[in-house]
């Protein structure tokens, strides 16, 4: 039997037929999505034999607890494979990085990810349990919390598109989890043909794009997926994007000392995304073994930022969880000792 977890109510109700009426699969629904219940022994207008269903939630292997309040999870998946899930809280609002591959199959040499190299695509149960399962060991509710969704974790959402915009279908359904597409967000590295493919989707998270380069040349040496990607045509695939009348296009750059951070980069970056509605993030790179660069100081990062911001809106991104292993690019299944285990 499917897990309840990754279906869509359609599909719940075919699972269903002939024998239950279709009310009953609106219960299961409810109960799994919108009530959040992880085992539905606890429903009680559930016939007995529907309440045996498999919900279908990743297990919590570990919790790794950070000093700033984020936290990383090591989750288990049914066959056995783990995953890494991060809870970032900040004030009222908190934010899930969540992944859509075991692994990675891009070799960003400036990321620990890719040093897994790719296990296997997740399925939209995977990717949505992520979500219900860190929203229920932290007592979340989607719209009262105001939670966000980074699909910023492990792998490249584009390359499990199908599956990722199921998730978002039924993250985004305001009859279950309720989580606004302006409040999802997916990071890609630049697969320029899954890019024209997410733009035709009428429920799409919002689009974020790695740049972390200033030239074609320093960006196939940072990311040798550009051999194959051009970064000329990448921009231009962004210029034709259709944006929302409330969206901008996010750009985000992980800035590596003496390698892409220099005020020259900042201007070619600058040009590079000239007359396109974006923001740039700037991220100083998160250190980790194995990786052959360096964090730039702060004020070069705040020098970049300066030159860019005369031309449009850059943000420096703070790192949260370094020190378990949980910021941006970490997520390597790397041991700590954990403050708290579940």
């Amino acid at each position: 039997m499917q897990p309840v977890v990754g279906l869509e109510l359609e599909e719940l109700q075919r699972a269903l037929a002939p024998e239950w009426p279709k009310f009953r699969a609106r219960q299961l629904y409810d109960a799994v999505y919108r009530r959040k219940i992880s085992d539905l022994d606890a429903v009680s207008n559930l016939p007995k034999r529907l309440r045996s269903w498999p919900v279908g939630l990743p297990a919590i292997e570990k919790r790794y607890d950070s000093c700033d309040g984020t936290r990383r999870y090591l989750l288990r998946l049914g066959d056995g494979r783990t995953i890494e899930t991060v809870w970032m809280p900040e004030g009222e609002r908190s934010t899930i990085c969540i992944s859509s591959q075991a692994g990675c199959p891009v070799n960003c040499r400036f990321c620990l990810t890719a040093l897994l190299g790719l296990e296997r695509n997740l399925t939209a149960g995977e990717i949505v349990g992520q979500v219900l399962r860190v929203a229920e060991d932290n007592l979340l509710e989607a719209n009262a919390d105001r939670v966000n969704i980074v699909m910023m974790g492990q792998g490249e959402p584009l390359l499990n598109l199908a599956n990722v915009l199921k998730a978002t279908r039924l993250l985004a359904d305001p009859d279950g989890i309720a989580i606004s597409p302006r409040r999802i967000t997916l990071s890609t590295s630049g697969i320029i043909p899954k890019i024209e493919e997410l733009a035709r989707e009428p429920v799409r998270p919002k689009l974020a794009i790695s740049l972390n380069a200033s030239s074609e040349e320093q960006r196939r040496e940072l990311m040798p997926i550009t051999r194959k990607y051009h970064l000329a045509d990448l921009i231009e695939a962004c210029r034709k994007y259709p944006l929302r009348p409330w969206e901008k296009l996010t750009f985000e750059y992980v800035l590596l000392k003496g390698v892409n951070d220099s005020d020259a980069d900042a201007r070619r970056v600058v040009k590079l995304l000239a007359r396109l509605n974006a923001k740039l993030n700037l991220i100083a790179l998160n250190p980790g073994p194995g990786i052959p660069y360096e964090t730039p100081e702060p004020a070069r990062v705040a020098a970049f930022q300066h030159i860019v911001r005369r031309s449009m809106p850059c943000f420096i991104r703070k790192p949260r969880g370094l020190d378990v292993f949980a910021a941006c690019g970490q997520l390597k299944r790397m041991e700590t000792v954990p403050l708290t285990t579940s």
